[in-house]
């Protein structure tokens, strides 16, 4: 094998390896929600005890929750937060599934915001995470402002989230 082939192999496996290690010990360690990102989403969500329909035009209960036929249509404030934890379980998940590069606290709180508002198959699909995951990270910080239609239209509630988002993760955690 001539060597120029050979560096190149070294250098792909370094890359593959370092990769693999990285998202090893992300598994182990996976990231979760902060402060700024939990405030964030109980802001641009609201509070809602009763089901009602978002502009998007989805069923919601609670913070944001997607309400279902025959799931009751009021609940209490504890059950509401029972609920954000588990779709805040959710978004964490995909977030440490499908970003490959290292992210701070408020990087990962914006993104765990964007993933619970719009779903997990909508990051995982998303130029925000392909140009996040190829290392850049000031055009997927772009892309936030992208996410703003509802029901076909755009939506002014969603703007100022996607604003914020944005905001916060370009945002240096201390």
């Amino acid at each position: 094998m001539c060597s120029a082939l050979r560096v190149l192999l070294d250098g792909v496996r370094s890359l593959f390896v370092t990769t693999l290690i990285r998202v090893c010990i992300k598994r182990r360690n996976p990231m979760k929600i902060g402060n700024k990102g939990l405030g964030l989403i109980k802001e641009f969500e609201g509070l809602y005890l009763r089901k009602y329909k978002c502009p998007a035009g989805y069923w919601t209960i609670g913070y944001g929750h997607l309400w279902y036929k025959g799931d009751k249509e009021e609940i209490t404030e504890e059950e509401a937060e029972i609920f954000l934890v588990q779709d805040l379980a959710d978004a964490e998940w995909a977030v440490n599934k499908y970003v490959t590069v290292p992210i701070t606290q408020n990087q990962f709180d914006a993104l765990v915001s964007f993933t619970m508002n719009l779903g997990s198959g909508s990051l995982k699909s998303s130029t925000l995470l392909r140009l996040l995951n190829t290392g850049d990270y000031a055009e997927a910080a772009d892309q936030f402002t992208r996410w703003i239609y509802g029901g076909g239209e755009e939506l002014p509630g969603l703007v100022r989230r996607r604003k914020e988002e944005k905001k916060l993760f370009k945002e240096v955690s201390i």
